[in-house]
């Protein structure tokens, strides 16, 4: 029997996200996507009961890590398994809005590019919840620009979504947060462009479950470094 085609892949890794899960997948559901789409939902060996609220969500693909091992791994997890011709990402919680995949999905349709970034930067209306943070991202985001001559003002941003083919020859490494710094050096080294939008976005305090913290930022510098002279 000949498999269905799908047009888009979900793929969104979840750690300790039992308050926020089931919602995100609803949301997920609810976009009127211009074609077929899959939803993948990756279980980094949570430690509450993400898995029990997974277990009771109905056509996903759903996989599980059987030791904590990151959003880098996580997505890489998904990927194999993804069998969209587009790619998004997309977290677990609540910050980002799923129906943001529509634009995303029209520029990299409507605009010849393999890869698009939802820029949270580029949106009027946003407003941090953490100036540090917000400072660390300009700054990661600036590094980028300057070692790889590129114009991107949100490196570390979740909502990227891509063609399937371009991961096709990159190899990724980085197991937890340093996904974004790494995938946005290869894919840049690669020669492709990323075209960015604006997008909205609701940041969460650390008490709602944020888990990025201040050494990612120190990791996320290393792989930029890195990863412009090392493949």
């Amino acid at each position: 029997m000949k498999s269905r085609k799908i047009d888009f892949s979900i793929i969104i890794p979840a750690y300790n996200e039992e308050k926020t899960i089931g919602q995100i997948v609803a949301a997920v559901k609810k976009v009127k996507y211009p074609g077929t789409f899959e939803i993948i939902v990756i279980n980094d060996c949570s430690k509450d009961s993400t898995q029990e609220k997974i277990d009771k969500i109905a056509g996903i693909t759903k996989i599980w890590n059987n030791k904590n091992r990151g959003k880098g791994y996580c997505l890489r997890s998904g990927f194999s398994k993804a069998k969209g011709e587009i790619i998004l990402i997309q977290d677990a919680d609540l910050e980002y809005d799923p129906n943001d995949h529509l634009k995303l999905i029209s520029e990299i349709k409507n605009s010849g590019t393999d890869v698009i970034y939802g820029s949270r930067f580029l949106n009027p209306n946003h407003k941090p919840k953490y100036l540090l943070f917000y400072a660390g991202n300009l700054f990661l985001s600036f590094l980028t620009k300057i070692l790889y001559r590129a114009q991107i003002t949100d490196m570390e941003t979740c909502y990227k979504c891509f063609k399937s083919e371009v991961l096709k020859g990159i190899k990724l490494r980085e197991d937890r947060f340093g996904f974004e710094p790494e995938i946005t050096c290869k894919l840049l080294k690669k020669g492709l462009k990323i075209v960015e939008i604006p997008i909205a976005y609701k940041s969460r305090s650390y008490q709602e479950g944020k888990k990025i913290g201040i050494k990612d930022g120190f990791r996320a510098i290393y792989i930029l470094l890195k990863y412009r002279f090392a493949s």
